[in-house]
């Protein structure tokens, strides 16, 4: 074979091979080429927000569960859930006709108590008027019977002595000795009588403590009217509170159980919650608690509500942390201000942003630009001539969007992105949330106008 056709056959075979290459060479994916594209920020002097992010859910002021004393037959209930009420209005009426009853029998019962204790006071009365009586009788006849007793002893001795004397007769004498004799068994019969007046005085005594048994008894009887009109009127159950109904769990007609007499606490007839002060109570994680004081503004977000922002105030953090599964997290109450704050509604799902730290003057890079190894943090910076080098930083405070470099980047320049929708490695190595997104491309686009970046190829 000649040199010139060797020259060609070579040239075909040549063509033919590129032919199949290009037939056969994979077609190029949009998005890869997309992804070799470089996404830069500027990093620059910016305000700082430092927030620790926590969900939890929407509490009044306080809440009041609603149970009666009584126990009965619902007959009126005037209230709805949603309704505002003010203190005193009535919430629930039960059927009072045993209740009343039971305050007419006490009333009767009082009233006999009273006749009793009327009675042994006018017995008593009698009893001290007749000892009085029987007193003053008694010992003025034994001051009349002494009396007479020395008179007939003293004649009794004359008689004696003029017998003696042959001056009086036998039968004189026998006179004074049976005068004398009577005498004296009057005396005794007066001293008895005295005597007597004892028991007259230990009856006196039986019938004050008559009386004081009387009054014993009708002051029983008058707490026992009193516990019934107490039971009556805990058939009308008024609010205790300003507030609004968030619950009714009981209908007209309904038998409901004492929450004082019923072992199982007796029924919930309705709640009402104080909305006078908004609270969010959140779950902070043992971590960021540290961080966390009271005072510190806060922003709330709630699902109903996307447009809205709520401002807050940390004002408790629990002294104590929740365990739930090894994982300890600690409650921190955060109040609502602001007119807005009535739109939120207790138990309702919030999203709260506390404010740890508000740097105004801080320089800032993207968190996407910063990649984090073996507890290093690095940045890849672009010069002016468009080469790229990675440089060793120090970094300061972070939020879910920017972090502060205190040593390594000077102000203007710019530094490479991490791939677009893509978490950087320096996020991975905290606790991040597994519910939250990835930044999207529309956040970045935004991220980067702001520090003055633009996408390079």
């Amino acid at each position: 074979m000649s040199k010139t056709k060797k020259i060609i056959v070579f040239i075909v075979a040549l063509i033919s091979i590129i032919l199949l290459w290009e037939f056969l060479k994979p077609t190029p994916d949009p998005s890869e080429t997309q992804n070799k594209e470089v996404r830069t920020a500027i990093a620059r002097i910016w305000p700082l927000k430092v927030v620790v992010d926590a969900t939890g859910r929407v509490v009044p002021e306080r809440e009041v569960e609603i149970k009666c004393k009584a126990s009965g037959e619902v007959i009126t209930l005037p209230v709805e859930v949603s309704q505002e009420v003010k203190m005193g209005d009535l919430l629930v009426q039960l059927d009072p006709a045993d209740e009343k009853r039971a305050v007419q029998r006490g009333k009767a019962a009082v009233t006999g108590s009273r006749a009793k204790v009327a009675q042994a006071r006018f017995n008593l009365a009698i009893a001290e008027r007749d000892y009085v009586s029987e007193q003053s009788r008694a010992q003025s006849s034994e001051k009349a019977a002494i009396a007479k007793a020395k008179e007939a002893e003293a004649k009794l001795a004359r008689l004696t002595q003029l017998f003696d004397k042959k001056m009086a007769s036998a039968e004189e004498l026998d006179v004074a000795r049976s005068v004398h004799a009577v005498s004296q068994a009057e005396w005794q019969s007066a001293i008895a009588r005295v005597q007597d007046l004892e028991s007259k005085k230990a009856q006196v005594n039986s019938r004050r403590q008559e009386i004081t048994m009387a009054e014993a008894a009708a002051e029983s009887d008058q707490l026992t009217l009193s516990d019934a009109e107490q039971r009556l009127a805990d058939t009308t159950i008024v609010a205790p509170i300003d507030g609004v109904v968030s619950s009714r769990n009981v209908q007209v007609g309904q038998i409901i159980a004492s929450g004082i007499n019923n072992i199982g606490g007796g029924t919930a007839v309705l709640t009402l919650a104080d909305l006078t002060r908004i609270y969010v109570l959140v779950s902070v994680d043992e971590s960021d608690i540290g961080r966390v004081a009271t005072g510190q503004p806060a922003r709330i977000t709630v699902d109903a509500y996307p447009e809205q922002v709520f401002k807050g105030e940390v004002v408790l953090v629990a002294t104590k942390g929740i365990n739930v599964s090894n994982v300890v997290t600690f409650e921190v109450k955060v109040e609502v201000s602001g007119d807005n704050r009535t739109l939120l509604k207790p138990e309702m799902t919030a999203n709260v942003s506390i404010v740890t730290k508000n740097k105004l003057d801080s320089l800032l890079v993207p968190v996407t630009a910063l990649e984090r190894k073996k507890g290093l943090s690095w940045l890849t910076v672009l010069d002016k001539d468009g080469a790229s080098n990675r440089r060793l930083v120090t970094i300061g405070d972070s939020n879910s969007e920017f972090v502060e470099i205190l040593k390594g980047v000077e102000v203007g320049e710019k530094v490479v992105l991490s791939p677009e929708n893509g978490q950087s490695r320096w996020r991975s190595d905290k606790k991040e949330d597994s519910t939250k997104k990835a930044p999207s491309a529309r956040d970045d686009m935004r991220k980067m106008r702001l520090m003055g970046g633009s996408h390079n190829k």
